[in-house]
């Protein structure tokens, strides 16, 4: 689909926008789709990648010519997986949507660990339903014992697979079908799910993207998009930002004003800008942090797998909450339908095998930070994850063989950490008090207060769960409290 309402940076230079949103992922996209529920505003929209379509995408087998660990320096070799481009992460997600949990939002309270949420379950869960409607999830309604609900999913859970089917039979309060934004059931835009198990470039078209499902929103009238457009400061009077500085593929820089600036980049290069901007101080920037994962693999006695309708087909809660997260992450297990390692020797046994990712939660550490490069670049400076996450993995590969019991378990194979989650976040974490946050229970900037800033940056703790649900939705509750 061809994108309308394109400008070129040059054209928008000394105009005046009611609303300036920066990026268009899923903080800025879903924050976008509420605001136009009230026409009649004048919003640019200031995309520093380019729009690469789905055709495009699948031919070339990416998701951006832009490469993600070009756009940063680093003193690691951690990879943060993100996309530059229209659409940002929605690109190159692969559409799990499992909300957090409720305990995720009291660590502080209950366990006496980092800080709480200045937003609770209740406060976030209409809006969770609205961004499920938006995405046409798919999702299992037994899920409601763990995280209630008020509507239901709009589509139906995927299908199961044998090892699935096992363990949610024994343990139905535990065990349930991972909440997915790769359609069940075809929709106007989108396919069903083919289970190819290729989602970063879904061949089908069935996961969610800004392609598939949100290109109206940036063909209203009103709506200016730019791309190739790189924000690369605010400028600022008192307790509110009067302009943004951008610069084209030329080199050009420009400026635009507004009234209201939406700071929607990722935890990387939002903080960047208001670093560049000298807008940082406390907190910007620090605790660069997401979930730690592990790749295991158990091999089954009898009983085969891949019998599924979608790469990942089962989410196992039984090593989540508890007295534990005082000094130990929650986990979650991921149950695979797809060949992560291999099929095993002999016809017989070829699908008695099941991989599984265990994910546990990562606290945000000071040492773990963006700052900028002599040249004004995003500088990662990251040093591990906490050994709240080490112990929490420990814990749950400890706990792996009694939580499988349900299975004619053969052997458990370990197959070691995973490089990323793809989910970097905490960067300009959301709080109550402005001593130990960036931004309040609204997004708004404590001190500047006419800066809303959306997306993962803003997650003060993270949970074990996929976070692109709840980026959205806390999107949706920003712009719903402005307007």
């Amino acid at each position: 689909m061809n994108l309308m309402n394109l400008a070129p940076p040059e054209s928008v230079a000394g105009e005046h926008f009611d609303v300036i949103i920066v990026g268009s992922g899923f903080g800025s996209s879903f924050f976008l789709h509420r605001l136009l529920r009230q026409p009649g505003r004048r919003v640019l929209v200031l995309e520093w990648g380019r729009h690469s379509t789905h055709d495009w995408q699948l031919e070339e087998g990416r998701n951006s010519p832009v490469t993600d660990s070009d756009t940063y320096a680093t003193n690691s070799e951690k990879p943060w997986n993100f996309t530059i481009g229209f659409g940002g992460g929605t690109n190159c997600w692969f559409a799990q949507t499992p909300r957090l949990h409720p305990a995720d939002f009291r660590l502080g309270t209950d366990h006496g660990v980092a800080q709480d949420w200045p937003v609770s379950y209740d406060d976030l869960e209409p809006y969770w339903c609205e961004a499920e409607e938006i995405m046409a999830v798919s999702g299992d309604p037994d899920m409601a014992q763990v995280m209630p609900r008020s509507r239901p999913f709009p589509q139906p859970p995927h299908v199961m697979p044998d090892p699935d089917r096992l363990m949610k039979a024994a343990r139905p309060d535990s065990h349930f079908v991972m909440p997915t934004a790769r359609a069940r059931i075809a929709t106007e835009t989108r396919a069903a799910c083919c289970a190819s198990l290729r989602c970063q470039i879904c061949p089908a078209d069935a996961k969610f993207t800004a392609n598939n499902s949100l290109v109206p929103l940036y063909e209203t009238p009103g709506v200016t998009l730019c791309l190739e457009t790189e924000v690369r400061r605010f400028e600022a009077a008192g307790s509110s930002i009067s302009a943004a500085v951008i610069r084209g593929p030329d080199g050009r820089e420009h400026k635009v004003t507004g009234d209201l600036f939406v700071l929607g980049a990722n935890a990387i290069h939002s903080p960047a800008i208001l670093l560049r901007s000298d807008l940082g101080g406390g907190l910007t920037g620090v605790g660069l942090h997401e979930s730690y994962g592990w790749s295991m693999e158990a091999w089954l006695d009898g009983v085969d797998n891949f019998g599924g309708s979608t790469i990942t087909t089962g989410l196992d809660f039984g090593l989540y909450d508890g007295p534990h997260r005082k000094d130990r992450g929650a986990a979650l297990v991921y149950f695979e339908n797809r060949w992560s390692h291999g099929m095993r020797l002999g016809a017989e046994r070829m699908r008695q095998t099941l991989p599984l990712v265990i994910v546990t939660e990562d606290l945000p550490e000071d040492r773990n930070r963006v700052t900028l490069d002599g040249e004004g670049r995003a500088f990662v400076d990251y040093h591990g994850p906490s050994d709240y996450a080490l112990r929490g993995m420990e814990r749950a590969k400890a706990a792996l063989p009694e939580l499988l019991a349900p299975l004619p378990v053969e052997k458990i194979l370990d197959h070691g950490i995973r490089e990323t989650e793809s989910h970097l976040q905490g960067t300009l974490r959301m709080g109550s008090d402005p001593a130990t946050s960036v931004v309040d229970a609204g997004l708004v900037h404590h001190r500047l207060r006419n800066l809303v800033v959306v997306g993962t940056s803003t997650f003060p703790t993270c949970s074990a769960a996929n976070p692109s649900l709840t980026a959205a939705a806390l999107s949706l509750r920003a712009a719903d409290l402005l307007i």
